[in-house]
């Protein structure tokens, strides 16, 4: 395996392939190389050996996704195994740049592994959400990258996560205290000519994208939640993703030794295909090219009848002749990801790729599937109240103010008594903690449960 990262253009082949955290394309329109991005960008191939080491970690089956390789990437996942098995805990860390009012499928992924993860080996959790990044690339109003901060923190809630152990915060609210100390260490570290190594920057971009790194590279630290993490400082992070927001923590984990710190360890996952076709990821820009959590049980049907690709033959004849080609179809690579019964997943290829089911009835049995995981959500996402995203988004503010460390550290000293004229505020104060606590994860003595 290779453990260093060749330059981003190194060939004209390379160069045909290109993917960044904002842009995916494959060589003249086919399909990404997943091989070559690994020797590209130095991370190394999640194999066999480490998904039994889950599994046997953890005494529950491999996710979906580790089973059949959509997350198929690392970088010192080992490490983290390792320190599990010593009785060392970690924390997880991801994150959603809230660019459009409703997640599609695709982006459900990494947060269903996420939570996955959070269950398997009852970890705490922090979500960032990067308004201010889409703020800057998308040429949006900071009052509606807020907006969408709000609106994706529904469906990020609704996936289920333990909210004892998970604290969600956006950007605009929370970048401040220590979390900003850090990233001006990240920034003093890393010189525009490796920003524009890495990012591709030109003369031509504002300053606002070179200095967005440091913020999506510092929530790999603990010491960025003292409220979280206060007194571990070593604690190790873990970062699923997609693996096109690898350059973000390649720059973190050269970084991190430089300030005294872990680096963070990665789990990265293949693209989620458009419904036309695996030739990258999806384009949010298209409501066609993918299936939305708020698209009806009719969007569904719809979409996945008229736009799926299909690897079928152009008729019954011939599909019954000669059979599916499952390596382009949508349905097949789609059902990969969500139906979870391993035989029947099995079943279906077969018959399909030898012709004795047709796409018709590939893709009914996908519509199943993708409206029962749908409804599934929304149903959650109802319950999930506007009351609770301030708190959920903006608390975090709130537990740095001097008064709120100045009434942790009265609690854990033992200090508070009924003389202190400040006694009665502390007790409101942390009332209000504990109360917050229940959503943010944070428990009443301001570490993570």
């Amino acid at each position: 395996m290779s453990s260093n990262p060749k330059p981003l253009a190194e060939s004209e082949e390379e160069q045909q392939q290109l993917v960044t955290p904002w842009e995916v394309s494959a060589k003249q329109g086919g399909k990404i190389d997943y091989d070559k991005l690994i020797d590209q960008f130095g991370c190394q191939r999640l194999d066999q050996s480490l998904i039994d080491r889950v599994q046997r970690l953890t005494n529950r089956p491999p996710h979906v996704f580790l089973r059949r390789g959509v997350f198929f990437a690392h970088r010192d996942f080992n490490d983290i195994l390792d320190a599990y098995e010593r009785g060392d805990k970690f924390y997880l860390y991801t994150g959603r740049g809230p660019s459009s009012e409703a997640l599609h499928l695709g982006h459900l992924v990494p947060f269903m592994f996420t939570k996955y993860l959070q269950d398997a080996f009852k970890v705490p959790l922090v979500i960032q959400l990067t308004d201010d990044e889409k703020c800057m690339w998308k040429n949006l109003s900071v009052e509606e990258s807020q907006r969408l901060a709000r609106e994706n923190a529904k469906d990020i809630i609704a996936c289920g996560f333990d909210i004892s152990r998970t604290f969600i915060f956006s950007d605009f609210d929370f970048v401040g205290g220590a979390f900003y100390r850090n990233m001006v260490k990240v920034s003093k570290c890393v010189t525009c000519n490796k920003v524009v190594g890495i990012f591709g920057f030109t003369g031509e971009d504002h300053i606002g994208k070179y200095s967005f790194p440091p913020v999506q590279a510092v929530p790999s630290f603990p010491s960025s939640f003292p409220h979280l993490f206060s007194g571990k400082e070593n604690l190790r992070c873990l970062i699923p993703c997609a693996i096109d927001q690898d350059p973000y923590f390649r720059m973190t984990r050269d970084v991190a030794p430089r300030i005294g710190y872990n680096k963070p360890s990665l789990i990265e996952s293949t693209f989620f295909p458009a419904l036309q076709g695996e030739t990258g990821k999806m384009n949010a820009s298209d409501p066609n090219s993918a299936i939305y959590v708020t698209d009806t049980a009719t969007n569904i049907k719809n979409k996945i009848n008229k736009y799926a690709f299909s690897g079928g033959q152009d008729t019954i004849e011939n599909q019954r002749k000669f059979g599916a080609n499952i390596e382009v179809d949508i349905p097949i690579k789609y059902l990969g990801f969500f139906l979870d019964d391993d035989a029947e997943l099995e079943h279906i290829s077969t018959e399909y790729g030898a012709g004795r089911m047709l796409t018709g009835e590939v893709k009914k049995r996908l519509i199943e599937v993708l409206t029962e995981l749908v409804e599934r959500h929304r149903r959650a996402r109802a319950a999930v109240t506007d009351e609770r995203i301030p708190l959920a988004i903006s608390l975090g503010v709130k537990l740095l103010q001097v008064e709120t460390l100045f009434a942790v550290a009265t609690l854990r000293l033992g200090t508070l008594n009924q003389k202190d004229p400040h006694s009665e505020k502390v007790k409101r104060f942390l009332q209000l903690f504990r109360d917050g606590g229940r959503v943010l994860g944070v428990a009443s003595d301001g570490e993570t449960q």
